[in-house]
């Protein structure tokens, strides 16, 4: 075997060596890898990133009162008392309120409603109850639904944590008076009426008694 080839020879096994070397030590891209850790400024944006998700807009409040409102901040406060306090439902059950009262109201009978209302708006309404009686005069209503409802503003005082909630409420129903003969003076069961009303609710927060009451009404 001459020089040259022997030489080219041993400049081979010098370099498969090298190439074993290198691939014991570094390893090979293959199988699983642990992901890259990210520079100190990429966690920071992600950490900003979560606190704002965590943070962020309470959509329960965001879709009921204009954001940074005296509603909005009222609304918020109620809930730091209140964990459970759900503006949504609350208006749900305001919906249920509003027709139970109305229709006691409308037909005479305050008896079943009375734990809800308070005895500012027990006696004005039943001023107007008796006064029909004393003239004879008999309401027949059939609640038909509500094609309005919306908060309209809420308020809460902190020293007592007393809550109020003014909500608008627009009723239909039939409606018609009879006289002590029987009949109709007003209204007819096959006409709806239409009755805009604002009711204000209220409550005082993180109390065990989980009512609200009606406490004003305003046309």
């Amino acid at each position: 075997m001459n020089a040259p080839i022997l030489q080219l020879l041993v400049l081979a096994a010098i370099a498969i060596f090298l190439i074993v070397r290198l691939r014991s030590v570094l390893g090979t891209r293959e199988g699983f890898e642990k992901p890259p850790i990210p520079k100190q400024s990429e966690r920071a944006v992600d950490r900003r990133g979560f606190e704002v998700i965590e943070g962020g807009v309470d959509h329960d409040i965001a879709d009921h009162a204009p954001e940074g409102s005296d509603t909005a901040k009222a609304l918020a406060k109620m809930k730091e008392i209140d964990p459970s306090f759900n503006v949504t439902e609350f208006l749900q059950g305001a919906r249920g309120a509003y027709e139970m009262i109305l229709m006691a109201f409308e037909r005479g009978d305050l008896s079943d409603v009375t734990p809800f209302i308070s005895e500012d708006v027990f006696e004005a309404f039943s001023e107007v109850v008796d006064q029909r009686q004393a003239e004879g005069l008999t309401i027949e209503a059939q609640f038909v639904g509500i094609s309005d409802l919306g908060l309209q503003e809420a308020t809460l005082d902190a020293a007592t944590k007393e809550a109020e909630m003014t909500v608008r409420f627009t009723g239909e129903m039939t409606w018609q008076v009879r006289d002590n003969a029987g009949d109709v003076i007003e209204g007819n069961d096959t006409e709806i009426k239409r009755q805009k009303d604002v009711w204000t609710f209220a409550r005082v927060m993180g109390s065990d008694n989980p009512n609200w009451r009606l406490v004003a009404t305003d046309a």
